[in-house]
């Protein structure tokens, strides 16, 4: 069962970095162009940041600068990395695949202080 597993979420002040993770099962969902969402409460889940399988990547302009996403084809893996954060950028981070998606994972909490 191809499944997504998001970690790497926590606390931190703002101005602070983590560092998410996007274990994918399932290399056929993995070969595709892969992102990262977040989801605010009472808001809609929104795309962040996109990644082909050959690393071409995409931004929305409210991260642009201070998020880079990556990934390990080796590893099905794919990663956020996130500096600069924001009170903002508090959300529940998701990820999934643009062209093939599949049901959604639990997703990793980010909460950003002031």
């Amino acid at each position: 069962q191809v499944q997504l597993v998001e970690s790497g979420g926590g606390l931190v002040q703002a101005g602070g970095s983590l560092r998410l993770s996007c274990a994918v099962s399932g290399s056929g969902v993995f070969s595709s162009t892969m992102g990262w969402y977040r989801q605010a409460p009472g808001k809609q889940r929104d795309l962040v940041a996109s990644t082909t399988y050959e690393n071409s990547t995409r931004y929305a302009d409210s991260v642009k600068g201070r998020f880079t996403i990556s990934r390990d084809n080796t590893k099905n893996t794919v990663y956020l990395q996130m500096n600069s954060l924001k009170p903002e950028d508090t959300a529940v981070y998701y990820c999934n695949s643009l062209s093939r998606p599949i049901r959604w994972g639990r997703g990793t909490q980010v909460t950003v202080s002031e």
